[in-house]
């Protein structure tokens, strides 16, 4: 076989399938909505700061506080780019929070997960539907929307929807 005719082929080979799994992506809509990735790991500490600076020297994370004093929250963000979309950067949060934070909702859990969702209303609805303990209230913020569910053992699940998602 002619090597033109067979790289012309392959191309539009490519293109076709190419089309189909744009197009199929289209009809993904009525998909049912799950985690896009992980938006954060936040846990407890009894001295935030300290283990911060533990983190941050032996480690090499670039945590902050949120705050003064030995008890401030400690957060950083890696940064990255999206698998399919090189122009998006996404981070995920690395955050320690004070032993006493009522953040993690009412139960005694040391840590929560915050899952990136695509479609927080209409993944909320569709837990809702499936039995899961769904938080009634969902919060506005600046870098995006929160709802909150917990799972069967009564670790508080955070959902993000960032902004422009």
């Amino acid at each position: 076989m002619n090597t033109g005719l067979w790289v012309t082929g392959a191309m539009a080979l490519s293109f076709v399938v190419g089309m189909m799994v744009q197009s199929a992506r289209g009809s993904a809509a009525d998909a049912p909505q799950r985690a896009t990735g992980i938006g954060g790991v936040f846990f407890k500490a009894k001295e935030p700061a300290k283990l911060g600076a533990w983190y941050r020297d032996h480690l090499g994370v670039a945590l902050e506080a949120a705050g003064e004093g030995p008890n401030a929250m400690q957060y950083g963000v890696f940064h990255w780019r999206e698998k399919d979309h090189s122009e998006t950067v996404g981070g995920t949060v690395f955050s320690i929070f004070p032993a006493g934070t009522k953040y993690f909702g009412a139960g005694d859990s040391s840590f929560m997960i915050n899952f990136r969702v695509a479609n927080l209303e209409r993944l909320l609805a569709q837990l809702k539907a499936e039995g899961v303990t769904v938080e009634a209230k969902v919060e506005d913020e600046p870098n995006g929307r929160f709802g909150w569910v917990m799972d069967p053992e009564g670790h508080r699940v955070e959902l993000w929807e960032p902004k422009g998602e």
